[in-house]
């Protein structure tokens, strides 16, 4: 198991990061979530809270070019009976996600009409998490939607298949956490994430984690960072939000 500040500094552009997992005490469930960027339309924006959650937006309107994939609700919350859900997404599937548990629809059945990110060549893979707290129980699953770019190997024209994965942490263990990104690293096509989610150490409290990961990002790409307690057994909420753009 690596320290999470070391996974952060080994990638340069990791793209968008979900970190799940539980504080070393095991009485919070901690959720991470960053953006980065290379061109001025992704580098053009903020977190701001909203609604138990949080949403993107342009920090200046007027540099604004295409919205469709730089402006969603990354973290949104859902309250039933007895239960709560955190989602955590890189996109717009967060209110798929919403709309299919309201409904009744488990996380992974819910992203069965969703794909990958449509910016060819990078394909940019969908990566979802939920948390689920109930009677002060906690668990958590990730996901990801990539591209099969062997199925289109040599076609030109072709879209490339979808592979899809769930990964369930039933049991999660005090200081621990597991790390999905969207990409390995810098390239040209960027180069999708590959493998199960990293299993990293979790340490310390809110402002230190936040202030750990925020110093372990790429300073150049690095543009947001939501970091999210929820105490396990009262539902608590206590979140902080790091904006490059201020």
């Amino acid at each position: 198991m690596d320290a999470l500040e070391k996974k952060l500094k080994e990638n340069v552009y990791p793209g968008r990061g979900i970190i799940l997992g539980r504080s070393e005490d095991g009485k919070q469930a901690i959720a991470v979530y960053f953006i980065m960027g290379r061109s001025e339309n992704s580098r053009n924006r903020i977190f701001i809270e909203e609604n138990g959650g949080i949403r993107t937006q342009a920090f200046d309107p007027s540099k604004l070019k295409d919205p469709s994939l730089i402006i969603y609700s990354p973290v949104r919350e859902l309250k039933e009976a007895g239960k709560v859900t955190t989602i955590v997404t890189n996109g717009d599937q967060t209110d798929t996600i919403y709309e299919g548990l309201r409904n009744g629809t488990s996380f992974s059945r819910s992203l069965e009409s969703r794909t990958f990110e449509p910016d060819a060549p990078n394909y940019t893979p969908r990566i979802s998490g939920i948390q689920k707290f109930k009677g002060g129980t906690y668990s958590y699953s990730l996901s990801i939607l990539k591209s099969d770019r062997a199925s289109a190997d040599g076609q030109a024209g072709k879209q490339p298949a979808t592979l899809r994965y769930t990964f369930d942490y039933a049991s999660p263990v005090a200081g621990t956490g597991r790390y999905i990104h969207t990409y390995m690293g810098d390239g040209n096509p960027l180069p999708s994430f590959e493998g199960e989610p990293e299993l990293v150490s979790l340490k310390g409290d809110l402002d230190s984690l936040a202030a750990s990961v925020w110093e372990s990002l790429n300073e150049e790409n690095k543009i947001s960072l939501y970091v999210r307690f929820t105490d396990i057994e009262s539902g608590k909420v206590t979140a902080k939000v790091i904006n490059k753009n201020k």
